[in-house]
C-alpha cells in the first residue's frame, strides 16, 4: 500500500471525475490520501470527501499561507473551530507555512498565522504540514522559537538544498514530503536525497499540481505517486517494494493512521 500524504482532491479540477480518481488510485495501490485544507471555502468540500471515502481520505485543517490576507484572523477563527470541533477526524494541521514567491505583502501576517497554527498542533498533539516556498529562512526562524518535543511534521513538497534538508530534519520529528518535482530533468532533488536517509521520506503528489514525468504539465492525481516511488527506488538503489514499505510506515508513524 502507498499513501499520498498531500492531495487537494477536493479542488474543482476534480469536479467531473473525483470518484473515478479515487478508484483509480486505490486500484493502483494508493489506498490512503491525506487532504490539506486551503482556506475557509475548502473546509466543507474537504470534510464531505472524507465522509464519502472514510477508509481512504483523511482530513487536515489549516490556513494556506497563500490565503493569508488582511482578514487572516477571521479565517483563522473559522478554521480553528473546524479543527477543534473535528479533532478526531484531523490527522494534521495543514497546510500551513510561509510563501514569499508570489507576494510579500503579508509576510508578517503569514508569520503570525504560521506560529498560531503550530501552537494548535502542539495543543492537539498532531503534526503540522509545512508549505515552504522561497521562505526557508523565515520558517526556520519560527521553528527555532517554537520547536519542542510536542512538535512533529513534514516539509511538504520539499525542494530545498542539502543544508536546508539537514536543518529541517534537525528539529527531530520531521519528514520530507517528496513529489513529482524529483522526476524533473533539471531537479537537484536526487542529489540532495542521496544525503538523506529513506526513513525521513514520505510520498505525496500535491495533486492536481506538479505532476511527475511522464505526465508533467497535465493534471496530477494520487495514482501518479507510483512514478515518484519509482524515481526514489532509482535514487536509493532499492526495490520499489522497499520504497513502498518504508514510506508507508513513515507516513503511518507521523500521522498516526493505520
Amino acid at each position: 500500500m502507498f499513501i499520498d500524504t498531500h492531495t487537494h482532491l477536493f479542488s474543482e479540477e476534480f469536479n467531473d471525475d473525483r470518484s473515478l480518481v479515487v478508484k483509480k488510485a486505490i486500484d493502483c495501490g494508493v489506498e490512503k490520501m491525506l487532504l490539506p485544507n486551503i482556506d475557509v471555502n475548502s473546509i466543507h468540500p474537504l470534510f464531505d470527501l472524507c465522509t464519502k471515502f472514510p477508509q481512504n481520505c483523511y482530513a487536515m485543517m489549516g490556513l494556506h499561507p497563500g490565503s493569508v490576507d488582511e482578514h487572516f484572523e477571521t479565517q483563522l477563527a473559522t478554521i480553528k473551530q473546524a479543527l477543534f470541533s473535528n479533532k478526531e477526524r484531523c490527522v494534521a494541521v495543514g497546510e500551513i507555512g510561509m510563501d514569499l514567491y508570489w507576494d510579500k505583502t503579508f509576510v508578517e501576517q503569514q508569520r503570525i498565522a504560521f506560529a498560531t497554527q503550530i501552537n494548535w498542533a502542539k495543543e492537539l498533539n498532531i503534526p503540522i504540514v509545512i508549505h515552504a516556498r522561497e521562505a526557508f529562512d523565515e520558517i526556520f526562524t519560527v521553528l527555532d522559537e517554537l520547536n519542542d518535543e510536542r512538535l512533529s511534521g513534514v516539509f511538504h513538497c520539499f525542494t530545498g538544498d542539502e543544508a536546508q534538508a539537514q536543518k529541517a530534519l534537525s528539529y527531530g520529528n520531521f519528514k520530507l514530503g517528496i513529489g513529482g518535482v524529483v522526476t524533473y530533468k533539471k531537479s537537484t532533488l536526487p542529489e540532495v536525497l542521496a544525503t538523506v536517509d529513506l526513513k525521513h521520506i514520505i510520498l505525496e503528489t500535491d495533486s492536481p499540481y506538479l505532476a511527475p514525468v511522464p505526465f508533467r504539465g497535465k493534471r496530477n492525481e494520487s495514482a501518479y505517486v507510483l512514478h515518484v516511488a519509482e524515481k526514489l527506488a532509482d535514487i536509493y538503489q532499492v526495490s520499489l517494494k522497499t520504497i513502498e514499505e518504508t514510506t508507508t510506515n513513515n507516513a503511518k508513524e507521523l500521522f498516526r493512521i493505520n
